[in-house]
């Protein structure tokens, strides 16, 4: 049976730039079995499947493939699928998508879409143990996916042949490496999911933010970054990210950009799969 596919530039507002993703806005009858072939056949970062939603307030209820497994949550997947939808005709400014971790509400500013979490970031007691590495700070960290966060002095200092064997066996094996302030240069490593280099990673923007704000002495307000990632990649990426403060704790965590529709198409998927 053939279905749908819309791709997506996300994060970007240049064409063939960004992080891409494959979405299939009406994917009710793809069998579940067929979804993380049909991911591994994009072998995008990841690839979104758009269901109905279980609670009708909500506008869909959205899987998230990488080529090698599925994500709860995952932020250019997100992103993406929703500038999906808003192509399709979906009028409205806001909306809820719903996801592994639960509910993801959306919010569409102008050509830009953002997410915004309410959930605290999850941050274990244990600290990354990479002997041999020079950097300011390291810490793990998890929006819905687990990322070791490692902040350098100078982006040229990035070797990660020589870090990812020692998270092997970690608490995340996916590698975040970051440098600057309120600037922020991002390259994001998981080979583990399939994926060896991301473009842009907005999950672990969430968790950035959310640490980052967390260590920041602010009572009250907004705290706010800009993130480019995917540049040595060849897909120069930008997400806009901010956490909100109140009394001393972050209550709120937004992170969007733009995306830009780049193809649409067909796939035969078989109903059974042997």
């Amino acid at each position: 049976m053939r279905h749908r596919f819309v791709i997506a530039d996300v994060f970007t507002d240049r064409p063939f730039a960004g992080n891409q993703l494959a979405v299939f806005p009406d994917a009710a009858r793809i069998p579940e079995a067929a979804m993380q072939p049909i991911a591994r056949e994009f072998n995008f970062a990841e690839t979104t499947f758009v269901l109905p939603p279980r609670d009708a307030r909500h506008a869909a209820r959205v899987r998230i493939f990488t080529p090698k497994a599925e994500l709860p949550f995952a932020g250019h997947p997100t992103i993406g699928t929703a500038a999906v939808l808003v192509h399709q005709g979906l009028k409205e400014k806001a909306f809820v998508l719903e996801e592994g971790i639960g509910p993801v509400p959306i919010e569409v500013s102008g050509s830009s879409i953002f997410l915004t979490s309410e959930k605290p970031v999850e941050v274990p007691g244990i600290k990354p143990s990479l002997p041999g590495v020079e950097y300011e700070e390291a810490w793990f960290a998890s929006a819905g996916v687990p990322f070791c966060f490692l902040r350098l002095k100078d982006k040229a200092a990035i070797d990660r042949a020589a870090w990812l064997p020692a998270l092997a066996g970690a608490w995340s094996p996916n590698l975040y490496v970051f440098c600057g302030r309120k600037e922020l240069y991002v390259r994001m490593f998981a080979p583990m999911l399939g994926v060896p280099e991301d473009p842009a990673t907005g999950s672990g923007a969430v968790a950035l933010a959310g640490v980052l704000a967390e260590k920041d002495p602010l009572k009250d307000g907004t705290l706010s970054w800009v993130i480019d990632q995917g540049v040595a990649m060849g897909r120069p990426s930008r997400i806009e990210a901010s956490a909100e403060k109140r009394g001393g704790r972050v209550a709120r965590i937004r992170i969007g950009g733009a995306s830009r529709i780049s193809a649409e198409g067909e796939m035969d998927v078989p109903t059974s799969l042997p």
